[in-house]
């Protein structure tokens, strides 16, 4: 199994930056794909952005959300175990509990559906004033 702790959320001014962390501890090796969502008071999870390991065969692939494209960027260090979340021109709307997801199988389901990952960490919020 897989722990995953999120890290680095703040309160911003809009147009501010923030980069998240989650570190990943356990059996990590064959970890399928990892993703950042968030959940806003009132509404639903919804998926951020994901991105493909190496050990998937498609290393490096990454989707977002259409609300964060060219603003919010995911990366890993494989070396740290670690998956980022660097988030740029950030707007009222971006602020929401920030949680990092894991899953070490493919699956049919979209990436930015919450049930298609199995393991999630604590949440860390992100508060982002106008």
């Amino acid at each position: 199994q897989v722990q995953l702790v999120e890290s680095g959320g703040d309160s911003v001014q809009a147009g501010g930056s923030l980069r998240l962390s989650c570190a990943a501890s356990g059996y990590t090796f064959t970890m399928y794909q990892m993703g950042w969502f968030r959940q806003a008071p009132g509404k639903e999870r919804e998926g951020v952005a994901t991105i493909y390991t190496v050990y998937s065969g498609r290393g490096g692939t990454t989707d977002y959300a259409d609300s964060v494209k060219g603003r919010f960027t995911i990366s890993q260090d494989n070396a740290k175990n670690t998956l980022y979340l660097q988030m740029n021109s950030l707007k009222p709307e971006d602020t929401a509990i920030y949680y990092c997801a894991a899953d070490y199988n493919p699956s049919l389901r979209k990436w930015y559906a919450p049930d298609r990952f199995r393991y999630w960490g604590q949440g860390t919020q992100v508060t982002v004033s106008s």
